[in-house]
């Protein structure tokens, strides 16, 4: 499961720009885990022929950063170097690809970065184990290609509804689970030889070694699926995350709460940190990360939208505050207990799909400044992780999160690995 943290690293990342039509923004937050093995890239207007394309992508490094680095600094140009991708350059002219030559030249950069990387010393040798998930937009004046390898995930906004997401490429879909075991490996507790979480990604190759089989036939396969759709005036944003922002949000509740936030705000790093923020309240224990894509037609600040949110966290903060004065005599409670009180409340105009979460920061703020020497004690996911109590707790959010049906098989190996922790 990883290692976490005794408290999350809560500083951020940010970027943002602007080109070709587009504004977008990013944020990234190492969280409960030890290392931060997230990157990303932004290219607005792609060299050599292709300035009014652009190119946006998330990556989700896992057992080290070292693959998803170098992917955020030198995939686009495997893709757009390559023979596939150039094939109907003509001498002269600009570079202006066909739709199949965009995605075959995508599949190929992809196929050539992998087998690139296979070659650093570090990873010939084993010193280095890192793989990692990859999700990207390649964004012409009249297509979004849609790329993904692993388990994060892009989705499109569209005439005020989710229009696209890719799929996450998990060892249990039936297409995957067939590869994995033509290539002689095994599906368990959801995982790779119950070990890896996810079924392609870049780098990885302690599973991609079987003779016989080629790259995209192995146990973990690098090949990634590419969607074009033909843009519309009715395309809001694209949002590009890895897992741990989907662990916590579903497709539909992440795109409500970013349009509800795009009514009070146009900053868009500022839009992607409640993202991040939001997610961490929401109980997501991985590394965080999201790039917000807008076009024209995104949703514009509106007065009204201000005034109640405005207003919203008003109440909030004067809630906090009655809470508080009418514990004072019993002592001064905890936030877990005003959070929970504030949960029981029907409070009107919680961010869509993010509720109280949402607002976490307001609460804590005020709180703070009502009680400046708190500590965590008694705080939501202050629990020691080194204890019985945060191990068990911990085993059984990821099985909640990742398994939304009965499996009484995994949560017996869960509580199995829990007791051999005790001996």
């Amino acid at each position: 499961m990883g290692a976490f943290l005794d408290k999350p690293k809560t500083e951020k990342h940010n970027a943002h720009g602007a080109g070709n039509g587009l504004r977008y923004g990013l944020s990234s937050m190492q969280g409960w885990r030890v290392e931060m093995e997230d990157a990303h890239t932004a290219v607005v207007g792609i060299p050599h022929g292709l300035e009014d394309w652009s190119f946006f992508a998330v990556y989700d490094g896992h057992a080290g950063s070292r693959v998803a680095n170098y992917c955020s600094t030198h995939l686009l140009e495997h893709i757009t170097n390559n023979e596939d991708f150039r094939a109907t350059e003509k001498p002269g002219s600009a570079l202006e690809p066909s739709v199949e030559n965009v995605k075959s030249g995508i599949r190929t950069g992809f196929l050539k970065i992998d087998e690139y990387m296979r070659n650093f010393s570090d990873l010939r040798n084993g010193m280095d184990r890192s793989g990692s998930t990859a999700v990207g937009v390649m964004i012409s004046p009249e297509h979004v290609y849609f790329i993904n390898c692993g388990d994060s995930r892009a989705v499109l906004y569209r005439n005020g509804q989710v229009c696209f997401s890719t799929q996450d490429h998990k060892p249990c879909n039936p297409r995957e689970k067939e590869r994995i075991q033509n290539a002689g490996g095994s599906v368990m507790i959801q995982r790779v030889n119950g070990s890896l979480a996810v079924s392609r990604a870049l780098g990885d190759y302690d599973y991609k070694c079987v003779d016989g089989k080629g790259p995209t036939e192995q146990l973990v396969s690098p090949e990634p699926e590419v969607c074009e759709i033909l843009r519309a005036e009715e395309d809001e944003f694209i949002i590009l995350a890895c897992d741990g922002i989907w662990d916590v949000m579903s497709n539909e509740e992440l795109c409500e709460f970013v349009k509800s936030r795009l009514e009070v705000s146009d900053d868009l790093e500022t839009v992607c940190n409640w993202v991040v923020d939001t997610c961490l309240h929401k109980g997501s224990r991985d590394n965080m990360s999201i790039v917000l894509v807008c076009f024209s037609n995104a949703p514009k600040v509106a007065d009204e939208a201000v005034k109640k949110d405005a207003e919203l966290d008003k109440y909030l903060e004067s809630r906090v505050e009655e809470i508080m004065e009418k514990s004072g005599e019993e002592g001064m409670p905890d936030l877990a207990h005003v959070i929970r009180i504030l949960t029981a409340e029907n409070i009107p105009n919680l961010p869509p799909g993010g509720g109280l979460a949402g607002k976490r920061n307001i609460i804590e703020a005020v709180y703070t400044r009502l009680n400046p020497h708190r500590d965590n004690e008694g705080e939501p996911g202050a629990a020691e992780e080194g204890g019985p109590q945060g191990r068990l707790a911990e085993a059984l959010r990821q099985m909640r999160i990742a398994h939304r049906g009965n499996y009484r098989h995994l949560l017996e190996e869960l509580l199995a690995g829990y007791r051999l922790a005790q001996l």
